[in-house]
């Protein structure tokens, strides 16, 4: 079957071999991807009577470095992944937009009605609303659409899939309707408004810009409206796992949101909105203890401050090609995330899975291991040098499972049509 498919992808798209180790990886097996397409392509047309699409894929994202800081106005290091979600997608003229994603239920948005509503916080048809209300809003048209996706971006493992569907979106709208045009800053900040203000969950523009922008990027939000981005080349022979401890972030807001409430709590104490905005000086601990602040509060407040050097840091590792300073830098970011920031368990949570999983990298030789993205529960990262990844990946996959192990790889593309048709 694989190599029946692999033909037929061929036949419709000579290179797609080439797209295929693009998106998923030097390593990937291009008759597995091929049976992807073939089989969501398919469903596509079942489901909507649609033969004729196109293929979007939209990644994860992986954070070196930048734990919640990108809310602050801060620095971050991040990267796209070779998981995806896929897309098959048919333009339609009725002002809808239908999204069937695997056995959730159908997503039906019609353009005539999609102000915000309050009771559809916390779904997916609010991030479709959510996206579609930016590009009016800037003036990017927006037109109907049906799609079949499916995504093995997990839902609550730390690589964004709420992004990555966001994204996904955004780029159907910018090249159906916009000439591909809408830049990936652009693409990211719908994504981003999307979840904020129609989801209801409190973030900032670091997946949505990882996603949107691919590759290795350093991005510095001082200005949010014009972030300053770099791409790096990572230089570095080693791979990275990611862990799905067996925690799940999907109903931990609230955690998230007192990181960003309690460290702005702080900038306003020492004159600022965001701590961008201020210095670190010994003053902290009077003005925050003068104002009622918590503890809590001042340590989440060191942790940015700390790791905006950290990054820095491990951008001139990055940049001298030397291993062990960027190793150093993660490893500390990570320390300080568990003591600073707080964010690698709940509280009064016994079973502490992300501090169990980071200590069992670290005795699998991992050189670097952290907390991954929003923390609390969920993924952990570890990167291995070459001759420890073997045997630290088949331990790891005996004592989690083979779902909740992965082997990425950094992808140079972001959310991007994939030139593939039906």
């Amino acid at each position: 079957m694989a190599s029946t498919n692999l033909d037929l992808m061929q036949a419709k798209c000579a290179n797609f071999c080439e797209i295929a180790r693009r998106l998923y990886g030097e390593c990937a097996d291009v008759g597995k991807v091929a049976d992807r397409f073939v089989g969501l392509g398919r469903l596509h047309e079942a489901t909507f009577d649609a033969p004729v699409y196109s293929y979007f894929s939209s990644p994860g994202r992986i954070e070196l470095l930048g734990n919640h800081t990108d809310h602050q106005h801060g620095e971050v290091l991040c990267a796209s992944i070779n998981l995806d979600t896929l897309a098959a997608v048919t333009p339609r003229k009725d002002g809808r937009i239908l999204i069937k994603s695997g056995n959730y239920p159908l997503i039906d948005v019609r353009l005539s009605d999609a102000d915000y509503n309050p009771s559809e916080q916390g779904t997916s048809l609010a991030l479709v609303k959510g996206v579609v209300a930016y590009f009016r809003a800037h003036g990017f048209k927006v037109d109907g659409f049906s799609a079949t996706m499916t995504s093995n971006v997990a839902r609550g493992s730390g690589v964004s899939s709420s992004a990555s569907f966001e994204c996904c979106v955004a780029e159907i709208l910018n090249v159906l309707y916009n000439d591909g045009k809408v830049s990936a800053i652009d693409k990211a900040k719908a994504s981003q408004w999307a979840e904020s203000e129609f989801f209801g969950k409190p973030c900032g523009l670091l997946d949505q810009s990882a996603i949107a922008l691919g590759g290795v990027s350093y991005i510095d939000f001082k200005d949010p409206a014009a972030p300053v981005v770099r791409k790096l080349d990572y230089p570095f022979d080693s791979r990275v796992i990611l862990v799905n401890s067996g925690g799940d972030h999907t109903r931990l807001t609230d955690c998230y949101a007192a990181i960003k409430e309690e460290m702005q709590a702080v900038a306003e104490a020492m004159g600022g909105k965001v701590l961008r905005d201020v210095e670190y000086t010994s003053d902290i601990f009077v003005k925050c203890r003068e104002a009622g602040l918590s503890g809590r509060a001042v340590l989440r407040a060191l942790h940015f401050f700390q790791e905006e050097l950290r990054v820095e840091e491990a951008i001139k590792a990055i940049d001298n090609r030397d291993a062990v300073p960027f190793y150093d830098a993660v490893n500390r970011s990570g320390r300080s995330s568990c003591y600073y920031l707080q964010n690698t368990c709940v509280p009064g949570d016994n079973q502490q899975p992300i501090n169990f999983a980071v200590e069992y990298l670290r005795a699998l030789g991992a050189a670097a291991c952290r907390v991954h993205g929003g923390g609390f529960a969920g993924t952990v990262l570890g990167i291995f040098e070459q001759n420890t990844f073997e045997d630290a990946y088949r331990a790891l996959v005996k004592l989690y499972g083979e779902d909740n192990v992965f082997a990425i790889e950094i992808r140079p593309d972001g959310a991007v049509y994939t030139g593939v048709n039906s």
